[in-house]
């Protein structure tokens, strides 16, 4: 009987510890995401093509909110490829940010009525993104969260193949969903130097609340 009850506790604990390692994977999953996400959207909103076609701040969109024109060219010419940010001007063109299936980035843009018109020269640098530990960042981006965020703690980062540096922050205390809310993401420049703090982005979702792979 002892035999028995002590099995059922130590297979007990064994499921709450793998479902503690998953949910804490998961986590972390989704902060390496929202890094690479930021990643793309400042690519594609900092494009030199983006800075000459477009008027105005660009508001992202969801890719349910893309034009059927839009979706129909992604789907025939870049069968497979995932949305990772869209955005509208104030004209109503749409820039795409896409990651390839064979794992590159491109950047699109598209007239109001949903015609291509342009590809974006810098984007597939800026948007491919390369995980860094925590541990690995060079001091002086960890002295200056350090110093300027100080009830901040970095979850994630990554660095692209200009050297830019992309990391998610969030506050160490609060309920889970306060931390959530507190979540900001801190751009460095190649030589460690401060140079923007953002929200991070919101997900493109499509119509099954999830970032479609097109082609599938």
């Amino acid at each position: 009987m002892k035999k028995s009850l002590f099995l059922v506790f130590a297979l007990v604990g064994l499921f709450f510890a793998s479902c503690n390692r998953e949910n804490i994977n998961a986590a972390q999953d989704d902060l390496t995401e929202l890094v690479q996400l930021s990643a793309a959207r400042s690519a594609a909103t900092t494009d030199t093509i983006t800075k000459q076609k477009c008027k105005g701040k660009l508001v992202e969109i969801t890719a349910a909110d893309l034009p059927a024109a839009i979706t129909a060219y992604i789907n025939t010419n870049y069968a497979g490829a995932e949305i990772q940010f869209a955005g509208k001007d104030t004209a109503g063109q749409i820039v795409v940010g896409l990651k390839l299936a064979d794992g590159t980035h491109k950047g699109l843009i598209f007239n109001a009525d949903g015609t291509f018109s342009k590809a974006l020269e810098k984007y597939p640098k800026g948007a491919k993104l390369t995980k860094v530990e925590v541990s690995a960042l060079p001091s002086a981006i960890t002295g200056y969260a350090a110093s300027h965020y100080a009830d901040y703690t970095v979850k994630a980062a990554g660095r692209n193949d200009t050297g830019e540096y992309f990391l998610i922050i969030e506050k160490t205390t609060g309920t889970e969903a306060e931390v959530k809310a507190s979540r900001k993401v801190l751009q460095f420049n190649a030589d460690g130097t401060f140079k923007q703090e953002t929200t991070p982005p919101s997900h493109p979702e499509g119509p099954m609340g999830k970032r479609p792979k097109h082609g599938k």
